[in-house]
């Protein structure tokens, strides 16, 4: 538990699911961590925890992001990055209100960029680091009622490659993990809607849905800070530009069970 020993790190939407699940993994493996998000009680329980240092920062707001990053550099020297902010919304692409569309992308996508804009500096003076963004399988699978989840995720993709060419040359790695089904409050409130139309417990929902899945489980928030802390130690040091699926083989088959 010592991979992370000596390093500083901020993780966006830290408060819950994944992005909490990372703060205690990377604090396990002994990182300084700044973990920020918009629940300030969330989050004051979670450095309580863990021993983080905690921030409110709304990724959609250039200037707390500039806050936030100095904020991760006074810990120590500044060399990983984790963008696990994000929001879904379900929308419909023949009546997507535009206001949807823009917060969506606005959060998980600009908020993205706005976040590695202001690190690179950093990084860069550290001689190096790497980059984590959280994207998701739905970048590849644009399910229906997914249209600016899906494309915001998509664009995260497309990002992380771009970032990984350009600071490559600088020893800045940037990888995506792109999560399959996961047990986290936000994809419960995402099963809940389904599960109401469908006249089914949120549980009986997710066990419907294992058995499209090859492990026939969904994934915990652990196993997703487990594949993080892959891509942000060295024990990736030749892995950049890369996509890690973590989906428990959901995306195997060639073409879809029926349940």
């Amino acid at each position: 538990m010592t991979r992370l020993i000596g390093e500083t790190a901020l993780v966006t939407g830290a408060e819950s699911g994944i992005g909490a699940a990372i703060v205690r993994r990377f604090r396990a493996e002994g990182a300084a961590v700044l973990a920020v998000g918009l629940q300030a009680t969330l989050l004051k329980s979670l450095g309580a925890e863990t021993g983080a240092h905690t921030h409110i920062c709304d990724v959609t707001d250039q200037a707390a992001v500039t806050t936030s990053v100095q904020l991760a550099a006074n810990l120590g020297t500044l060399n990983i990055i984790v963008n696990a902010a994000g929001i879904t919304h379900e929308d419909d692409v023949a009546d997507i209100e535009d206001s949807v569309w823009q917060h969506t992308l606005d959060v998980n996508l600009t908020g993205t960029m706005r976040v590695c804009r202001a690190a690179i500096p950093y990084l860069r003076q550290a001689g190096g680091g790497t980059i984590v963004n959280i994207a998701s399988v739905a970048a590849f699978n644009g399910s229906a009622g997914m249209a600016s989840y899906a494309t915001s995720k998509a664009g995260i993709i497309a990002f992380t490659r771009t970032l990984a060419n350009e600071y490559g040359q600088y020893a800045i790695r940037a990888n995506c993990l792109c999560p399959g089904w996961v047990r986290t409050p936000m994809s419960e409130e995402e099963m809940r809607v389904g599960a109401q139309r469908q006249g089914v417990t949120i549980n009986q929902a997710f066990d419907a849905l294992a058995l499209r899945i090859a492990l026939r489980r969904v994934g915990l928030a652990d196993e997703m800070a487990g594949c993080a802390l892959f891509l942000a130690s060295t024990d990736s040091s030749f892995v950049t530009g890369s996509v890690l699926v973590a989906d428990g083989g959901a995306r195997t088959p060639a073409s879809a069970r029926a349940i």
